[in-house]
């Protein structure tokens, strides 16, 4: 894959990498001849993207919500990689789920796979980049870290918490690591694609979905994946910023 000017060169850690966001942000980083750490929990997906991208993309199997797993996978791709440049928390779950069934175990795979392990992979990168001179984190987080919804008191909770831990970590590792937030809206992923497939009527969910962006359609990933970039390569004076991508749903 040819690289064109821009990236070229710097060492890169996306997490959720085998699925939307995450997996849209590999694809470009290494097309910008980013060498590129992608860390999920299915490693098949990994290995096949890793042959799609070629020598450049490092496939890390890790689970972001285990701490120990967490940090291997952390100190793979440093040592992969040579260093980072920079750390790109996409991974996450979100599922409606009734507050009545919200039990401990549903609780803790939202909690700690969307907020303890951006904490994990933040902590760690960013007190690695610290020390080697500098890079940037950039989390991924939710419109629905600015309101709540029904249905979605787990996610809302998560997605809340990647905003306040965003701003401590851009305090704590300033000058020298800058870390950012982006909360899109809704994005066409496979992840919206099963939350759409939980209600009765999926095509009418999808439709009613639609209507409450102002924007009247729905993320591309390639879209949060510009607003990553951006944050993580174009903006130094930047830290501690939230990037409002929703398509209009949080301007009101």
């Amino acid at each position: 894959m040819a690289a064109v000017k821009g990236i070229e060169g710097r060492r890169v850690l996306v997490t959720g990498a085998s699925s939307g966001v995450g997996k849209a942000a590999a694809r470009a980083f290494v097309g910008e001849g980013a060498s590129v750490a992608m860390v999920a929990r299915r490693g098949g997906a990994l290995q096949a993207l890793a042959e799609e991208l070629g020598d450049r993309a490092i496939p890390i199997a890790a689970d972001v919500s285990d701490p120990e797993s967490a940090h291997a996978a952390v100190a793979q791709a440093f040592d992969s990689l040579g260093g980072l440049d920079a750390a790109i928390n996409a991974a996450g779950v979100g599922f409606p789920t009734k507050l009545e069934d919200i039990d401990a175990a549903v609780w803790r795979n939202v909690i700690d796979t969307n907020l303890s392990g951006s904490f994990y992979i933040g902590q760690d990168a960013g007190l690695r980049m610290r020390e080697n001179g500098g890079g940037s984190i950039v989390n991924v987080a939710s419109d629905l870290a600015a309101v709540g919804m029904g249905l979605f008191v787990h996610y809302c909770s998560s997605k809340f918490g990647v905003i306040g831990l965003t701003k401590a970590l851009a305090a704590e590792l300033a000058p020298t690591v800058n870390v950012n937030v982006v909360c899109p809206g809704p994005i066409d992923t496979p992840m919206m694609d099963a939350e759409i497939d939980w209600f009765p009527d999926p095509a009418q969910a999808r439709v009613d979905a639609t209507e409450r962006v102002p924007l009247k359609r729905f993320a591309a990933p390639e879209e949060v994946v510009a607003a990553i970039r951006f944050l993580a390569f174009d903006a130094p004076f930047a830290t501690g910023t939230t990037f409002e991508l929703d398509g209009g749903t949080t301007m009101v």
